[in-house]
């Protein structure tokens, strides 16, 4: 069993993020998919609601609050039903702080932690490899020990920002164990490639990143040898994709609800007959029903036990929760919801998205 009751902190960060999707990211959501961009105004305001610097400890330049994946996924779903692509753009930094708050040496720590607390600091994991069976537990790319350091080789995908990131958190198979790597982004043998050309999150921007003999040091290594755990950071990853599949869902069952209750056909709203209105309550129930594996698991990963389940079943059952909500959208709207005009088009294209962004977001 776990608590469903949130604590008055976790509803004040809820009500925060609540008003900043809604008067900040959602009305500019559709212009920035448009664009291909997200305005440097808006980034600024979301990272002033400090939601990177307040896990980072305060010696490194944060607030030190206590990490907490509950509340890490109610800010990822408030975020996402403001707009998918921005709340990734937002979150992105993590995929870099939150692996070295958990298993960095206190050398890497000193030298990376302090940037992500004074500013938005572009920084990204490339985790996800461009082939069809990918598992994060069992990447392709590998890590080859010398005497003085270590060879990366690879190929990696939907890397967000890294054309812009200072520093790539790189994952590896290290002789038969998965080991994660800090890359500058400037050392020899990386190469960024074109963005790519997404059908959904086209406000965010990603890459293909190629590892051509790629020499980094031994101390690169992420809690050089010790300390990293793959499995609980796939399982903080699956978290969040969970998180932004429910705040997309939410965002686009509400919209179909207030839509419904407007439209009128045959003298009456659309949501009284009772066609829509059942879609309606099957969309309210997955809604549901996708948050509750989503906290069940959070509260499982906190208090420390092995989550690995919940999260996995938390993260599918979302993921294909929230294609089925979003496509219900564009049929509740109609003709309307394949138009521009409306944004249940893009929710859909972008909810097409949730089973290939393994490894894009943490909690």
């Amino acid at each position: 069993m776990f608590d469903l009751e949130l604590t008055e902190e976790q509803e004040l960060i809820r009500d925060t993020v609540s008003s900043f999707a809604k008067e900040q990211i959602r009305p500019i959501a559709r212009e920035c998919d448009e664009k291909g961009s997200i305005p440097e105004e808006l980034v600024r305001k979301g990272f002033d609601l400090g939601l990177i610097q307040s896990a980072i400890p305060e010696e490194h330049g944060g607030f030190g609050d206590q990490r907490s994946s509950v509340t890490g996924c109610i800010v990822a779903e408030e975020l996402a039903c403001g707009d998918l692509s921005i709340a990734l753009h937002l979150l992105a930094p993590r995929l870099v702080a939150y692996p070295l708050i958990d298993s960095g040496s206190d050398a890497q720590k000193s030298r990376y932690l302090p940037g992500f607390g004074e500013k938005f600091r572009a920084a990204a994991a490339a985790i996800v490899e461009p082939r069809f069976d990918f598992d994060p537990a069992c990447p392709e790319t590998t890590a080859k020990k010398q005497d003085d350091g270590w060879v990366l080789n690879g190929e990696k995908c939907f890397v967000p920002m890294a054309a812009d990131a200072e520093v790539l958190l790189v994952t590896a198979n290290a002789g038969g164990r998965v080991a994660a790597f800090l890359v500058d982004r400037d050392t020899g043998g990386v190469t960024i490639r074109e963005r790519e050309k997404n059908m959904g999150i086209k406000a965010l921007a990603t890459y293909e990143v190629v590892l051509e003999n790629v020499k980094v040091s031994l101390d690169a290594e992420l809690g050089e040898g010790s300390g990293f755990d793959m499995q609980r950071m796939t399982n903080q990853a699956r978290l969040a994709i969970a998180a932004l599949a429910v705040g997309v869902s939410r965002g686009a069952y509400e919209f179909s609800v207030d839509y419904a209750k407007d439209r009128t056909a045959f003298g009456v709203p659309i949501a009284q007959k009772q066609a829509v209105a059942f879609m309606l309550a099957d969309m309210a129930i997955e809604v549901d029903a996708s948050r509750l594996l989503l906290w069940e698991a959070a509260h499982k990963l906190d208090a420390g036990e092995d989550a690995t389940r919940e999260c996995f079943l938390a993260k599918r059952y979302a993921a294909q929760a929230c294609l089925k909500i979003t496509d219900n959208a564009v049929q509740v709207l109609g003709g309307h919801g394949y138009i521009r005009d409306f944004p249940v088009e893009m929710w859909l294209r972008n909810a097409r998205g949730f089973s290939s962004f393994e490894g894009m977001a943490l909690v």
